[in-house]
């Protein structure tokens, strides 16, 4: 029986071509990058932003200013709570998650939250699995500062109409994050398109 691997949302399998691309890189470029002026420094610095060019061609992005490298999504949601937020979110302030939201876009918002006396705000999930969004409406008039939510739901497959929340978010005021963790590797996203 064919082995059917369902766990990528904690780690994906690795395609050939990424293998052999790691192996190539670890063998003949292995160098830090940014960091200095030898040939293999400059060649690893090359294929890094070579690397920054085509997710922003991938991503839809407006410049490779947007294009920020992390280990991964739960560092990258870390990294907009532990600047952006402190910075930003005061005693009071609310943020909009979704029910639906996989822990690394609610655990880091509900310490937050706790810290700076927060409110946390959820967009219900109907027993259809889609979001309610009329709701979301409703909680768009309490002035919320950030509407985090994730593109595709790992757990209930649902994908979110991104285009549709982040306009209303902006719309009230709110900027928005979006978790794309599940949606960039299914099916064409455009950042800019999103808005």
């Amino acid at each position: 029986m064919p082995l059917v691997y369902l766990d990528s949302a904690a780690t994906s399998q690795k395609p050939r071509q990424v293998i052999e691309a790691m192996d190539e890189y670890y063998r003949q470029h292995n160098a830090n990058i940014h960091r200095g002026i030898h040939a293999l420094a400059e060649e690893s610095t090359a294929a890094y932003e070579a690397a920054r060019h085509k997710v922003v061609d991938f991503i839809g992005a407006a410049s490779r200013r947007e294009v920020v490298f992390t280990r991964n999504t739960t560092e990258s949601i870390n990294l907009v709570v532990q600047t952006w937020g402190r910075t930003n979110l005061k005693s009071g302030d609310m943020v909009i998650l979704t029910e639906m939201e996989h822990h690394s876009n609610l655990v880091p918002w509900q310490m937050l939250a706790a810290e700076h006396s927060l409110r946390l705000e959820f967009i219900p999930v109907g027993d259809d699995g889609l979001l309610n969004l009329e709701a979301y409406r409703q909680l768009l008039g309490l002035q919320p500062k950030l509407v985090a939510f994730t593109h595709m739901s790992n757990v209930l497959g649902t994908i979110n109409p991104a285009q549709e929340i982040i306009r209303l978010a902006h719309e009230a005021g709110a900027l928005t994050l979006v978790d794309g963790a599940q949606s960039v590797p299914h099916f064409p996203v455009n950042a800019q398109e999103l808005g």
